[in-house]
């Protein structure tokens, strides 16, 4: 099920902020080529509270909110992969904070959080890594060769 899942990409990312470096959007249309259909909304830069407006706003009613916050659960690829499959075909909305993170009451009103690393990684980087652990875990569900992980 989340083979199909993943392809017709159920998920989208909401992220504060553009893309700047251009190393980090070859990487990105790299990865979005893997995962047709994976869409990218950005929300401009503002005050926590004004950010988690637009986000919100950006929402759709059918999206399950996930938070990406250093406080989130940190998972492993695989991990990763057989949690996006118990959400089955629900589409998941992962959100990057910008350079000051997310407001708490927008990471508190959700079921689960997100964490890529224990560090504080730059939006930007925390799009990518995001964007290629989503293609990792659909590799990993399908038995494809990409992750040679344990």
């Amino acid at each position: 099920m989340l083979q199909l899942f993943l392809r017709n990409c159920a998920f989208r990312i909401i992220a504060v902020g553009k893309v700047r470096k251009g190393w980090i959007q070859d990487g990105l249309a790299m990865y979005q080529k893997r995962l047709p259909g994976l869409m990218i909304t950005e929300v401009r830069d503002a005050s926590l509270p004004r950010e988690a407006e637009a986000i919100l706003a950006a929402l759709n009613s059918n999206e399950v909110l996930v938070p990406l916050s250093e406080e989130g659960e940190a998972l492993t690829s695989v991990s990763f992969a057989k949690r996006l499959e118990k959400y089955g075909s629900q589409r998941l909305a992962f959100v990057i904070g910008g350079a000051d993170g997310l407001s708490a009451e927008l990471k508190n009103s959700t079921q689960w959080q997100l964490s890529l690393s224990a560090m504080t990684l730059p939006h930007e980087l925390a799009r990518l890594l995001l964007v290629e652990q989503l293609y990792r875990a659909q590799t990993i569900l399908q038995g494809g060769k990409y992750h040679r992980g344990s």
